[in-house]
């Protein structure tokens, strides 16, 4: 290896070493010992141009290992991204472009929110996903405007993750040619050598997946990797994955041990490992020829680019309509301005909102070609299949509908990249009691502030005779605790309307959360939905005496139950509240309209967990609510033996109102 060359590696290895040393905290292991992997990869094969991070056909890099986060700051350092000799001097410190591990949004360069493991080779599956189903619908056999690979870094973590699994399963199984996976072998965890827990041959089970494996046995070997990168960009109908033979901590005292995982290697050792390299540049500097090397490979990356352009010009002239919706996916807003069309609120009475849901979807995707998704396996039963709008497959890559077989946690992590990738708007659906599989991909959609939906069905003990393993009862209140995601109960076909609106004009994630039973269509309902909360039923007085609150398929409940107190003389207004968290956005003045603080008797009324109520209902109030699992018989008696009936709130109601109304004469 000419001596510019191995000095570039070192530059990433002790850059690494030293931000880390600097915290005092973080993982040196994994850049000291993939440093080769990275630099033949960036250097050498990688197009991107750091003068513009957002190029559409850039390839596209994910360290799903996303505590070894040095390694990608050091590149972005490198190859000129704008991350500054301080920054790396500010590594996990506060309000710095260099946290613990990398943000999207927050970093320039960076791909994705990867966080805990296995999660990136998700979302780089979701990335090549993309890129195959962009190429199918604009690529023409004379032009070819997107044409790109998708590289992703993982480690022995990420390998045990269960995750990892179905993502594999899946790329194999479409055939995902333009992914590109490296496995940094390094046999290390935090507890140890990885055979105390971990004997897989990782090799073979990918193969059986349908990937192409690759080997090479020395990490260090630059020409061997860029040997291996080659045939894997030559293979065409399946994902390759490389596996690197490396040593964690490369060059340290601490090399080939757990000891340098997860901490710093001690000024000594950094120290024994600049000796070892032969580094004498001062702290967070690299040499000048170093220096002059990175310039020049980001300047050969940013050709690419270049001849891209070129490429874009002629397409724009051969295919202008195509070029133009193109561009219009590219920048991220809706081809069409769904909110203004009239018949998203038309429905007919009586349906669930699973099937007007359905309807919704199928409206939406016949006007918004950038609209794509799929289920686990629950398409029929979720209403998310997109009529005539084609099945995605290795053998049709044009196709608009996602069949992510029974995989719900790679399935909302690829749903993640797809969007990160750019030019969809993306959704995926399953059972809610099931969005517990998928809580971490949501919770990192929520983080990176991307407007993926989720569409959950079979809401609440409505599931029925599938009994108390599939009726979601605490799922409401768990999504509702992730900060940045909007959870929409709705409770009829108008509600829904409102809710796809939300999420596909929104800029944060959104879970629309439907019924499996049929549901009456409010009077009153419509885009006031778009609210969060408003009122259904109003009182007769200008002040009611009492408040009913209600999501879903208990609005309508609670509508009857208030006729129920008018004849005992309580005036009651009855609040639909599809989307805490799009009311808590409105003004305040208008969220006292809804609910006057005046008034304190309040009733809250949800087929779930009553934790997210009290803050509405207070000391004087009271919830009809679960806060018990439920059990299998038809849907009607399990609502009725919960109470879940218009009697049961009324008399709730009546309660609350005498106790409240007492309290105020003593």
């Amino acid at each position: 290896m000419e001596k510019v060359v191995s000095d570039a590696v070192n530059a990433i290895r002790i850059l690494s070493a030293e931000s880390i040393q600097q915290a005092n905290s973080g993982h040196p292991g994994l850049p000291m010992g993939a440093a080769p992997i990275a630099y033949t990869l960036w250097a050498r094969h990688m197009h991107h141009n750091p003068k513009d991070p957002q190029w559409l056909n850039r390839d596209r890099f994910v360290l799903s290992a996303g505590h070894g986060s040095m390694l990608l700051y050091s590149l972005l350092h490198l190859f000129g991204y704008g991350l500054t000799k301080v920054d790396l001097m500010n590594f996990r410190q506060l309000k710095s472009k260099t946290p613990g591990h990398p943000e999207y949004g927050h970093t320039v360069g960076v791909e994705t929110s990867t966080g805990p493991l296995g999660q990136g080779v998700a979302n780089a599956v979701g990335f090549a996903l993309a890129e195959s189903m962009l190429a199918a619908r604009y690529n023409k056999e004379d032009i070819r405007p997107i044409d790109h690979y998708t590289y992703c870094l993982c480690g022995d973590g990420c390998m045990m993750e269960g995750i990892e699994y179905e993502a594999a399963s899946l790329a194999g199984t479409w055939g995902l040619g333009k992914l590109i996976v490296f496995y940094d072998s390094n046999g290390i965890s935090i507890e140890g050598s990885t055979d105390i827990a971990f004997r897989d041959d990782v090799a073979r089970r990918h193969e059986a997946q349908g990937w192409q494996v690759l080997t090479v046995d020395d990490g260090e070997d630059i020409e061997a990797l860029d040997a291996a990168i080659v045939l894997a960009q030559k293979c065409t109908d399946k994902p390759s994955l490389i596996v690197v033979k490396t040593v964690i901590g490369y060059g340290s005292p601490k090399a080939g041990t757990a000891a340098c995982h997860g901490a710093p290697l001690g000024d000594e050792g950094l120290a024994a490992s600049k000796e070892t390299f032969g580094w004498t540049a001062k702290p967070f500097e690299v040499p000048n020829d170093v220096a002059r090397h990175y310039a020049d490979c980001a300047a050969e990356c940013a050709k690419a680019q270049a001849d891209w352009n070129k490429v874009m010009k002629a397409y724009k002239a051969a295919y202008p309509d195509e070029y133009e919706e193109l561009m219009q996916r590219k920048s991220g807003k809706l081809s069409r301005a769904i909110a203004e069309e009239k018949t998203l609120w038309k429905f007919k009475d009586g349906d669930s909102t699973r099937n007007t849901s359905g309807a919704i979807l199928n409206k939406l995707a016949d006007w918004l070609p950038e609209l794509v998704g799929g289920s686990a396996d629950l398409a029929p039963s979720n209403m998310t299949y997109l009529k005539n709008k084609g099945d995605y497959s290795k053998e049709n890559t044009a196709g608009r509908n996602l069949h992510f077989g029974i995989r719900e946690h790679a399935m909302a992590a690829i749903t993640n990249g797809l969007y990160l990738h750019g030019g969809f708007a993306a959704f995926c659906a399953t059972f809610f009691v099931f969005s517990d599989y998928m809580k971490n991909a949501m919770r990192m959609s929520a983080l990176m502030n991307i407007p993926v939906t989720y569409v959950l069905t079979h809401d609440s003990i409505g599931v029925g005779e599938d009994g108390p393993t599939h009726q979601p009862v605490e799922q409401l209140v768990g999504l509702r605790s992730i900060p940045n995601l909007k959870v929409f109960r709705p409770a009829d076909g108008k509600e829904t309307a409102a809710a796809y609106i939300s999420a596909l004009t929104g800029k944060q994630p959104t879970a629309i959360v439907c019924s499996r039973q049929k549901l009456p269509l409010l009077s009153k309902s419509g885009p006031e939905a778009l609210k969060g909360g408003y009122i259904v039923r109003e009182s007769e007085k200008e002040t009611p005496d009492v408040i009913l609150i209600a999501t879903g398929s208990e609005v309508s409940l609670c509508v009857d139950a208030a006729e129920a107190l008018s004849a005992q003389k309580i005036d009651a207004r009855v609040v639909s509240m599809p989307c805490i968290e799009v009311f808590e956005a409105q003004p305040k003045a208008y969220r006292e309209q809804i609910l006057p603080p005046e008034v304190r008797a309040r009733v809250a009324v949800e087929a779930g967990s009553a934790y997210s109520w009290f803050k509405y209902v207070g000391l004087d109030g009271a919830t009809v609510t679960m806060d018990t699992f439920g059990e299998s018989a038809p849907a009607d008696q399990l609502f009725e033996i919960y109470g879940f009936t218009a009697e049961n709130v009324a008399k709730t109601a009546a309660k609350v109102y005498k106790a409240y109304k007492k309290s105020l004469q003593q």
